[in-house]
């Protein structure tokens, strides 16, 4: 009798323990890829999924989207500069199956090909298309990362290029460059403001030249202005067109 309650124990305690490991319990965000003595059987999840021990095995997959970072890369810039690009790419699993049967570990698929594809993509580019376009590169790359990985059961949201790094040397290139561009901007707006005056003061003098009076009004203006200023004393030439009027063109008296 001892010795069949000692067995009923043994029994009771076995059954327990395979019913512990035969129960998982998954998360709302977390699938299980169950496979039935090696062939895949299906995606269970989320909640209570119970396993056959030994017959059946689950691999857990989280379906939350995943931040990964670039590491930096070694960039040659198709006017030949060197930089230094690091970026940062969300995705995330969409179909548990393919991310598990398809590719040995997609985590490390996935930044392998991101490193590959943000070189060959800004390698297609100028060092100002990759300072100033940043925007549309990010999407290049997210577009090439998102077709490629499709057959792995991923899904690319997003890639943000963070820095772009530049030797000292090119550092110094760009701010000279930067500086001659303000300069010649700066010299254009001189002249286009020495033009603009020009045909200002071509339309004045031809106002002038219609209206004698206004020419005479005009310099005595002028002279008025500058006796104004004690400091100095200016000799003008007075013209004899100002008289014109005053003299009314009386001739000299013939006796």
């Amino acid at each position: 009798m001892f010795e069949y309650q000692i067995g009923v124990s043994v029994l009771l305690v076995f059954v327990s323990a395979l019913i512990v490991w035969s129960i998982r319990i998954l998360r709302e965000y977390e699938r299980g890829v169950v496979f039935l003595l090696g062939r895949f059987w299906k995606v269970k999840g989320p909640g209570l999924v119970i396993l056959v021990p030994g017959v059946m095995q689950m691999v857990k997959v989280d379906l939350r989207v995943v931040t990964m970072d670039v590491p930096p890369q070694d960039v040659i810039s198709r006017d030949n500069v060197s930089v230094k690009v690091n970026a940062v790419v969300f995705f995330r699993v969409i179909d548990p199956q393919k991310a598990i049967i398809q590719v040995e570990n997609f985590l490390m698929a996935t930044s392998q090909l991101a490193q590959t594809t943000l070189r060959v993509v800004l390698g297609k580019h100028e060092l100002d298309e990759m300072l100033a376009e940043r925007e549309r590169l990010n999407l290049d790359v997210q577009r090439i990362l998102d077709a490629q990985t499709d057959g792995w059961g991923i899904k690319v949201t997003n890639v943000e290029i963070k820095h772009i790094d530049l030797n000292e040397s090119m550092v110094r290139a760009i701010a000279r460059q930067a500086e001659a561009e303000r300069e010649r901007r700066a010299k254009v707006i001189h002249a286009e403001g020495e033009k603009q005056a020009s045909a200002s003061l071509l339309e004045a003098a031809r106002m002038l030249a219609q209206q004698p009076e206004a020419m005479q009004l005009r310099y005595l203006q002028t002279m008025t202005q500058v006796a104004g200023d004690r400091g100095s004393t200016i000799v003008f030439p007075l013209p004899m067109d100002i008289f014109k009027h005053l003299l009314g063109g009386t001739k000299p008296d013939a006796s």
